[in-house]
């Protein structure tokens, strides 16, 4: 690659970042570090009447809590700037005008009403898509139909017009995309898109090659839903003589619903109750919000490595990589053309695995404000054990407060296990366990584990006779972690204190 990498992320401000969206900034992002490349956000807002107020403000968020900083954008600006598209607005009509001049664009003045009734003529026709191209611009009010006095009078009476580009007649155009291979599409497939509105405000097709250029960006990476516009992007490319500097193209796969065929979105989310964007966000006219991955508790880490997979794969088994690993690891061949279908369970086993990477002490400092709001009043050291012991059977920080039981004794006890297991010689058999608790000086894991084993080998118990009404009193319930490193935890006093007011309130229960 003689130039330097330079690709760009340019969503439209008119509403919340979806997954989809992040995707494409992560593998720009990836694409860009792995050829040590710049990644640029630019706002793409031309269309005022869909500009949504704060979506702006929640991309910029979104990308920060993901790790996809940009190295040039408005926050950040660079030399290619201004990177919001109404900033840059002034200049976009010369190169409207300057393909007039060299025959790839032309003046047309039919009126929206004249539009629709060639449009309704067509459909009577059984030709329900009308086109305005190289065989029907021949027959409408346009510079190459009428003389250079005409049009001129009319641009002197400031009769309104549009620029269309001027797509050659029965051309193959041949291009090569980084993902799809060779795509070979004939002109007269291809209408005249508007260049420049009536207003002189530019069409996308336009503002982006002609940002793109300017901006010096090497490789366009996104989402599938462009891909019929790029033979128009290409072809504006040949008009303004920028082949040289064309960037290379990779449209990437549609990220499907999890349940059947089609793209995934918002609507999928809330039936199936899974986030599909970022970050939460509040509709700033209805107020609906609509939630996010960081407010449901997943690690940005566990969010970008899900993205990667959705579309790529590293070539081998490995499915853990940090954000630097996968730019090691990336690359855009081996991102696939089919579709990727959204997994909400390998979601969450994502977010599992990051959890159970991060040490007791940073979970720690995770888990203590959830606990302070709940209400739950406990210290740093006896919180950091408790994550070290739920570490293990949590996938989120939040349900490492599900076992009240670590920071409150029982209030109730489970049904099940009373019925099933406290038998009429549980109490005397949990009162000898006491005796045993009672006299262990240091009363850690190892300790507690080797007494209890002792205590049943003893007495000839089966460990189904004591330690369901052990785990019951201690914990309120039928299951859970190793009942000595809970006990540990805890502390002698506290464990013995829960028996004691847990044996004849268990006794009642099961008496009732």
């Amino acid at each position: 690659m003689s130039r330097k990498v330079r690709v760009r992320f340019a969503p439209s401000p008119t509403g919340p970042l979806h997954m989809g969206g992040v995707r494409t900034a992560l593998y720009n992002y990836l694409f860009a570090k792995k050829h040590g490349g710049d990644f640029i956000l630019r706002i793409e807002d031309t269309d005022q009447t869909r500009y949504v107020p704060g979506a702006e403000d929640y991309i910029k968020e979104a990308l920060e809590w993901c790790g996809l900083i940009p190295d040039e954008g408005p926050s950040n600006p660079g030399s290619c700037g201004p990177y919001r598209q109404s900033e840059r607005k002034e200049g976009y009509a010369k190169y409207a005008y300057d393909l007039i001049e060299n025959g790839n664009a032309y003046y047309a003045f039919d009126t929206p009403e004249e539009l629709d009734v060639v449009r309704e003529s067509a459909k009577k026709m059984k030709m329900p898509n009308f086109q305005y191209n190289s065989i029907t611009r021949t027959s409408m009010k346009n510079s190459l139909t009428l003389s250079a006095e005409e049009v001129q009078a009319k641009i002197d009476a400031g009769e309104p017009y549009v620029i269309r580009l001027k797509a050659p007649r029965n051309e193959e155009l041949r291009m090569n995309d980084l993902i799809r291979g060779w795509v070979v599409v004939n002109t007269n497939n291809i209408d005249d898109k508007v260049l420049l509105k009536a207003d002189g405000m530019p069409t996308y097709h336009l503002a982006n090659v002609v940002d793109d250029h300017k901006m010096e960006i090497t490789h366009v990476i996104r989402g599938e839903e462009w891909l019929p516009s790029a033979p128009t992007h290409f072809l504006l490319y040949k008009a303004f003589g920028w082949e040289e500097t064309m960037p290379e193209f990779a449209h990437l796969p549609l990220i499907l619903k999890p349940d059947g065929n089609g793209k995934l979105s918002k609507r999928d989310g809330d039936r199936l109750g899974f986030p599909v964007f970022p970050l939460e966000w509040v509709d700033p006219k209805t107020k609906e919000t609509s939630s996010g991955y960081r407010e449901k508790g997943y690690f940005p880490e566990a969010f970008i490595n899900m993205l990667a997979f959705l579309g790529w794969n590293p070539g081998d088994e490995r499915e853990l990589f940090s954000l630097t690993e996968l730019v090691d690891a990336f690359s855009i061949e081996r991102v696939g053309k089919a579709g990727a279908k959204f997994d909400t369970d390998k979601t969450k086993w994502f977010n599992q695995q990051y959890l159970r990477m991060k040490t007791d002490e940073e979970l720690c400092a995770l888990l203590m404000p959830k606990l302070k709001a709940a209400g739950v009043d406990a210290d740093e050291p006896f919180v950091t054990k408790v994550c070290g012991l739920m570490k293990e059977r949590a996938g989120f920080v939040e349900e490492m407060m599900a076992d009240k039981f670590y920071f409150e004794a029982p209030s109730d006890y489970d049904e099940k296990t009373i019925k099933k297991k406290w038998k009429d010689d549980t109490p005397a058999i949990i009162e000898g366990l006491r005796k045993i608790l009672v006299n262990i000086t240091d009363f850690t894991e190892e300790n507690i584990e080797t007494e209890f084993k002792n205590y049943l080998e003893v007495n000839e118990y089966g460990f189904g006779k004591v330690m369901p009404g052990f785990r019951l009193l201690v914990t309120g319930k039928g299951m859970g972690p190793s009942m000595s490193a809970i006990c540990a935890i805890l502390g002698k006093d506290e464990v013995l204190s829960r028996i004691d007011a847990g044996l004849p309130k268990v006794e009642a229960l099961k008496n009732a």
